[in-house]
């Protein structure tokens, strides 16, 4: 069944037409999640008693059979805390429209999505991932990565090792990944190198776009880029291959990218918020753990602050003059 969400633009009639987020009800297969909801009833929504919670998982890359195990998740967390609870998948920009239009009530999605939830829903973020390939355990790191080869090698300081790439070729994640752009464009900013963004090109001989931590590796690999900046964890298959692993190595790093987390709508009362804490909790015992590890190779959820897990995003941000 297809259902058209808006959400509501200001105080007028006006509608935001909410696009491109595609999902599986639980058992029902695909279907596009939208609705009509003119500002009065959503106030009026937002004050009533909620009688089921949906999630919406974000997709990655590396995700695989991300409805079935999602749902799987929602019957274990219906059971803690004893409401029916529904998962559905999207990209991060419809994760974040759905907490907007009160037709989500929490997200797993990255630190740029969650300070753009906090912005647009006042929603928050209270537990984040732990990965075995985050070297900062909720946290990690965004790497420059050059081949085996190069002749860029480190120096005494960070603004020593990045001077070297004044006239080299860049290769980027995205112009919207936080490791492969945002905190790399936030150290070249901190560090005096480029003014901005917009500047980037007069500093770098030729700078290229991504479209995800692969192709940029790729380009190194294949000579068509001298550097890359993706994910610590992108040197690791599936993103490519050990023996193309073997063929780079990391020239510099940049720490403290905030790992992807748990976003609950403030909507959702307190006591509620609790109990989906708690609930999401238990996904770190060994009866639930493996499944969870399946979800986004996530050992573990830990609690966190909203404000300090995501400060270092907000700094990249504000250095590389870019919005949530």
């Amino acid at each position: 069944m297809n259902l058209k969400l808006k959400a509501v633009a200001g105080a007028s009639a006006g509608l935001l037409l909410l696009a491109g987020l595609t999902a599986n009800a639980i058992g029902l297969g695909q279907r596009q999640i939208a609705e009509t909801t003119p500002k009065g009833d959503r106030d009026l929504r937002a004050q009533a008693p909620i009688s089921r919670i949906r999630i919406v998982f974000a997709n990655r890359r590396d995700a695989t059979d991300l409805q079935n195990k999602a749902n799987q998740v929602a019957q274990i967390l219906s059971k803690e805390i004893g409401m029916p609870v529904e998962a559905v998948i999207g990209d991060e920009t419809a994760a974040v429209e759905a907490l907007r239009a009160d037709r989500a009530d929490v997200a797993f999605v990255a630190g740029r999505a969650a300070l753009k939830a906090e912005q647009l829903a006042k929603a928050r973020m209270y537990l984040a991932e732990v990965r075995s390939d985050y070297s900062g355990g909720n946290t990690y790191d965004s790497v420059f990565v050059v081949r085996q080869d190069s002749p860029l090698r480190p120096k005494g300081s960070a603004k020593q090792t990045l001077e070297q790439l004044k006239g080299k070729k860049m290769a980027f994640t995205s112009r919207t990944s936080g490791s492969g752009f945002i905190f790399p464009v936030g150290e070249l900013v901190g560090q005096g190198l480029v003014s901005g963004p917009d500047r980037l090109e007069s500093f770098f001989g030729n700078v290229t776009y991504g479209d995800g931590y692969s192709s940029a590796l790729q380009a190194v690999l294949k000579g068509q880029a001298e550097v890359a900046v993706v994910s610590e964890y992108a040197l690791l298959p599936p993103w490519i291959t050990a023996a193309e692993g073997k063929q780079l190595r990391v020239l510099q790093k940049v720490s403290g990218v905030p790992a992807h987390g748990i976003v609950i709508d403030d909507r959702v009362p307190a006591p509620m918020r609790e109990k989906l804490v708690n609930a999401f909790m238990k996904m770190n015992e060994p009866a639930n753990n493996q499944l969870f590890r399946s979800l986004y190779n996530s050992q573990r959820l830990v609690k966190v602050d909203h404000t300090n897990h995501l400060a270092t995003l907000r700094q990249a941000l504000q250095r590389a003059k870019l919005e949530p």
